[in-house]
């Protein structure tokens, strides 16, 4: 698959359930995987400019092969997996050259399990019954996995094991985009931190996340996690729960994402969002000086800046969009986002004065009032973005015409 198919790819996932013995062999697979990507990212971290140029995807299979005859090791593994890290890793360096990807960076064990099975091998797939299915992975044999759905024509398959210890495979298929109603409706979304999206329509979505009672356990494993011994069993033990925990919101989230892109792209012809850039939002702050504390800088901005990035994650602002475009495909808009949260809806004022809370839009010179996301959401919908550089209009009064008069 090209690159620019697997970035549009989106991926049909299954349980997976391996035997005790099937998961080390997919383990080590995983490691073979993850040693060829690092071996690759050394190559590429170490060029400089006055250096021949890095070996591309032909050179490095002959190294490939020539390390596979000197190492037992990775020649007990499959040399396709082994080359598909490396496919993997020059489709990564290619989407960062094009600025549309962050640099790739080091695999880790227990955080980066998986590698990926393409061609002939990747349509090794068997029904079983009516729930169940079997796929034959190399060098680990048939795996059966459960049937949630039909099963798509993908000519690659990904395995990948979470943190929380659950393996999967997802096929790479390129989904159909869902048809517009026809009915000429455009909606404008508002992803904001508090409501997940508001839409121009009047309606308050929120992203379903962990209880209170859940964050609560959350909490009390973080702080048992602080106190625990590096290496220790209780360590691990803690931070499986922990992954545990994380992996029900986050499906929680991944659901609510399918589900409203979904029902979005079943309701209107024309969607539109703010073109928010996320990466550089949701960066490490720099620190601003206290001008009351020389030397100093202003306290728990760090903290403020790592509760809006982890809002920014846990509402899933770039799956809602990704997904949009996927389902949705041509009919999804990007629109300026300057000032759309304090230009009123129905006049067009714009001041800093009329969105009174994070929740209360009240114009000062319309009086009109409604909720600040959704008149955000009408302003999108509407394609309305004011430049910096541009004021809100004011009424100028007619210019009256000098009048003569005439002395008596």
């Amino acid at each position: 698959m090209s690159a620019l198919a697997d970035s549009m790819s989106a991926m049909s996932r299954f349980r997976l359930y391996p035997s005790p013995a099937q998961q080390h062999m997919l383990l080590k697979q995983c490691a073979h995987a993850r040693y060829v990507w690092n071996l690759a990212l050394e190559q590429w971290s170490m060029w400089t400019p006055d250096k021949p140029r890095t070996p591309g995807f032909a050179e490095q299979c002959r190294q490939l092969t020539e390390a596979r005859a000197a190492s037992g090791w990775l020649r007990d593994g499959s040399q396709t997996v082994q080359q598909q890290a490396l496919r993997d890793f020059g489709q990564a360096a290619q989407r960062f050259y094009a600025g549309i990807h962050r640099p790739p960076k080091w695999r880790k064990a227990g955080l980066d399990e998986g590698f990926r099975i393409v061609g002939a091998q990747a349509s090794r797939i068997m029904k079983v019954s009516r729930k169940w299915a079997r796929a034959l992975i190399p060098k680990v044999g048939w795996v059966r996995f459960r049937l949630s759905r039909a099963i798509p024509d993908a000519k690659s398959y990904r395995i990948k094991r979470d943190r929380s210890g659950r393996w999967h495979i997802a096929f790479a298929v390129v989904p159909d985009p869902i048809p517009p109603p026809g009915t000429g409706e455009v909606v404008g979304v508002d992803r904001g931190v508090a409501v997940s999206a508001a839409l121009s329509t009047g309606e308050l979505l929120r992203c379903p996340g962990l209880s209170m009672t859940e964050q609560g356990r959350l909490e009390d494993l973080q702080r048992r996690l602080a106190r625990s011994r590096r290496g220790s069993g209780r360590r691990q033990r803690t931070l499986a729960a922990i992954a545990k925990l994380c992996a029900r919101g986050a499906d929680r989230r991944k659901d609510w994402v399918e589900k409203t892109s979904t029902d979005l792209a079943r309701r209107f012809d024309i969607v539109r969002v703010e073109d928010l850039r996320l990466i550089q939002m949701t960066r490490r702050p720099k620190p601003k000086p206290d001008p009351t504390r020389p030397g100093n800088y202003l306290p728990n901005q760090r903290r403020a800046k790592a509760r809006l990035n982890r809002g920014i994650r846990t509402n899933g602002w770039s799956a809602l969009v990704r997904r949009l475009e996927h389902k949705a495909a041509g009919r999804v808009e990007k629109v300026n986002p300057a000032y759309t949260s304090q230009t009123c809806s129905v006049c067009g004022h714009r001041a800093p004065e009329n969105r009174k809370s994070q929740a209360v839009f009240r114009c000062a010179a319309c009086g009109h009032q409604a909720n600040a996301d959704v008149n955000a959401a009408v302003n999108i919908a509407a394609g309305r973005a004011v430049s910096a550089r541009r004021e809100t209009p004011t009424r100028v009064p007619p210019k009256r015409e000098p009048q003569l008069t005439t002395s008596t």
